[in-house]
């Protein structure tokens, strides 16, 4: 597997989508066996959808086109060092190995700072900024009870 041909394919998505004005500089693959089964840019702020990071849209694009959740036996090649959430995303697609080119420093120069978020998720709920309280677990309980019993469903 030529890992510098699938990384230039991500940055050349990220160089379009600059040039084409649809989102930030970002592009990301995904590779099986040689061949390129989801691809993705940041689109942000065309699709107005803050999920829709590079990394994120082509996890999607892959798993519609092999019609699974499960992307083990997968590579992800990134223009960027990975986002928490897209990072969170490569895990739980189980993908099995990352490349990226530029850094999350390199990023933040550009104001595209995750430095926040990576400071905020290990902080107790109680000292995150964005105020979060626990609502009615007794009535939520029962789902996840539902789910531990259910003998149809399909674990993830």
């Amino acid at each position: 597997m030529d890992h510098e041909t699938f990384m230039r394919a991500a940055i050349a998505l990220s160089q379009k989508n600059v040039d084409d004005g649809t989102g930030g500089p970002f592009g990301a693959v995904v590779v099986r066996d040689g061949e390129i089964i989801g691809e993705g840019t940041n689109q942000v702020t065309s699709a107005n959808d803050p999920t829709a990071h590079a990394e994120v849209v082509a996890i999607r694009q892959a798993c519609e086109r092999l019609e699974t959740f499960n992307l083990e036996g997968c590579v992800v090649y990134t223009s960027c060092e990975p986002c928490p959430m897209c990072l969170s995303a490569i895990y739980w697609a189980r993908l099995d190995r990352i490349f990226y080119g530029n850094t999350k420093v390199d990023a933040a120069k550009i104001d595209f700072d995750d430095d926040f978020l990576y400071r905020e998720i290990p902080k107790p709920i109680s000292e995150r900024n964005i105020p979060t309280e626990q609502l009615l677990r007794d009535e939520s309980i029962a789902a996840f009870d539902a789910w531990a019993k259910s003998e149809i469903k399909v674990p993830y």
